[in-house]
């Protein structure tokens, strides 16, 4: 096994971490802050990626918007599945805290909706974004050689969110009040702050990162059908193994999770998907919070 091998698979799960992180740091957000049981993120996923791909594909058919298309599809990837996250929360699961069975059975019917309106609006045929001229095609990497510029961009793209999102978290007043209402909404109410409101933006804010994964994703590999429950189970385990509601856990639990899926593939491809969940049973017995969870007090 040479070193150009090693290096070359070790940068693939960083980079699938990297999609693995973005998308599961909306699952953080709502699960991990709100305390809000989501089952249909992964049908968020693909809400950002077939609308996003609705709206992109005429544009970039078009040699007036063809490069712009992908920004386009980006925005309106993120925006429908923040719209869709949003009638979520305020319909059906705003009313439920605290409910964790009953957010998680309506969810789980949410997502059994969703894959059955997006299969009749959009068919059941695979689809694929390419990436703007400028993210397109190989670059130089040392010692591992020809390498894809969009998968190096996944990376730079994911550390962009997490620094954002731990900004956003520790240094504005609107992170300041989530933090807040995870340790006690009825004081956060008493105090005058539109806890519903809150929750609200909060989980929008996280099915966006759904949506934006979405299009990611679907520009990285193609997108079918199926691919929710795929990035539901995976988002779950990231956030157990590095701690719910921490950033920082979401991002190393999504690096355990991506380079043990890529290595695992390597070393035992029949068993490397059962790699992923004894991660997640050995976290569990050791440090039952996460690797970075806060301990219950």
């Amino acid at each position: 096994m040479s070193l150009q091998f090693i290096l070359t698979v070790t940068l693939n799960g960083l980079t699938l971490a990297s999609l693995y992180f973005i998308v599961a740091c909306g699952f953080s957000l709502i699960f991990g802050l709100m305390r809000t049981v989501n089952m249909a993120h992964g049908s968020l996923y693909m809400v950002g990626a077939y609308v996003g791909f609705a709206v992109y594909d005429p544009l970039y058919a078009s040699s007036a918007w063809a490069s712009q298309a992908w920004l386009i599809g980006i925005v309106a990837g993120i925006g429908a599945a923040a719209l869709v996250g949003l009638i979520m929360q305020v319909a059906f699961l705003g009313w439920m805290q605290g409910q964790e069975l009953r957010q998680a059975l309506v969810t789980i019917g949410l997502s059994i909706i969703i894959a059955d309106q997006i299969l009749a609006t959009f068919g059941g045929n695979p689809f694929r974004f390419f990436a703007p001229d400028m993210l397109f095609g190989p670059v130089e990497v040392p010692i591992i050689g020809r390498y894809p510029v969009f998968r190096l961009f996944q990376v730079i793209l994911a550390i962009a969110v997490g620094v954002g999102l731990w900004l956003l978290l520790n240094k504005t007043k609107l992170g300041i009040i989530v933090r807040a209402g995870v340790d006690d909404r009825q004081m956060l109410a008493a105090c005058g702050i539109n806890v519903p409101l809150v929750a609200a933006t909060v989980f929008a804010l996280g099915a966006g990162l759904a949506g934006l994964g979405g299009v990611i994703g679907a520009t990285a590999q193609p997108m079918s059908l199926g691919v929710d429950v795929r990035f539901l189970l995976m988002s779950l385990v990231v956030v157990i193994v590095g701690g719910m509601g921490s950033i920082g856990g979401t991002a190393l639990g999504a690096l355990l999770i991506g380079l043990a899926e890529q290595w695992g593939q390597v070393l035992f491809p029949t068993y490397s998907v059962i790699l992923t969940f004894v991660i997640m049973a050995t976290v569990l017995a050791v440090w039952p919070q996460g690797l970075l969870g806060r301990k219950p007090t």
